[in-house]
């Protein structure tokens, strides 16, 4: 589906951009920035310096064709001064394709001078323009520390921010935790008043009321059975004798 594909593009998208835009330092990407002007001028100058060195050696072949023209224009006047027409010839020629060929290498050495120049004032805008923007740049990274700065205190202060944020939760966990204990306490406090927990030193079983009651009430039965019984065993047997005089 059209539709769907390109909206699941769309987040996609603004997820990846919100990452990076949480994980982008803007110092980082100024310097990055300026090492890659500073890589541009060193490009400049590497140009400027291999059209200076293709200037120098079509000079040098210049210099060597005018000393070649004037050594054949001797020769000339030698070979017809000796009535060497021919010769006279041959080297008046060989003065003319030198002479072509310098003209061929002034033109080029004009035009290498001319891209020289343009590469020079290149240059030297770029490297106003990249000492603008490293001082621009200085200018912004102090901006952003100062204001970063700001801001953490501020966060600190406030109480607001990531971090404060965690303490704050792990404070109030905290919290809740120790009046849960308190709570506790003074509910085993209460009950322990109140006589719900029986004595952990006594040993069967636990009882409760009915039980107790229960007990008390056998018990106070056997008493009663017991002295039935004895008052039984007195009238039977008589009145005890008289204690001997003396005894004691």
């Amino acid at each position: 589906m059209p539709g769907l594909a390109g909206r699941m593009s769309t987040v996609i998208k603004a997820k990846v951009s919100k990452l990076l835009d949480r994980a982008e330092d803007p110092g980082e990407t100024l310097d990055y920035g300026y090492n890659k002007q500073l890589e541009l001028l060193q490009n400049v100058k590497k140009g400027i310096a291999e059209v200076v060195t293709s200037k120098k050696r079509l000079q040098m072949q210049s210099d060597k064709l005018e000393q070649q023209i004037v050594k054949l224009d001797t020769q000339a006047r030698q070979a017809l001064a000796q009535g060497r027409e021919d010769l006279a010839r041959a080297a008046l020629e060989r003065k003319t394709v030198a002479q072509t060929e310098l003209q061929s290498l002034d033109q080029q050495v004009t035009e290498l001078e001319a891209q020289q120049q343009s590469l020079t004032e290149n240059e030297q805008k770029l490297r106003v323009k990249i000492e603008a923007f490293r001082t621009k740049k200085e200018v912004i990274k102090a901006q952003y520390s100062a204001a970063e700065a700001q801001v953490q205190i501020s966060e600190a202060a406030t109480g607001v921010g990531e971090q404060m944020a965690d303490l704050g939760l792990a404070m109030q966990r905290a919290e809740d935790k120790v009046e849960t204990m308190k709570a506790r306490g003074q509910a085993v406090d209460e009950l322990e008043k109140a006589g719900t927990f029986d004595d952990i030193t006594q040993l069967g079983p636990a009882q409760d009321d009915i039980d107790r009651q229960l007990e008390q009430l056998s018990a106070g039965q056997q008493v009663d059975d017991e002295l039935e019984k004895m008052k039984a065993d007195l009238g039977k047997g008589g009145e005890q004798p008289a204690l001997e005089q003396g005894e004691k």
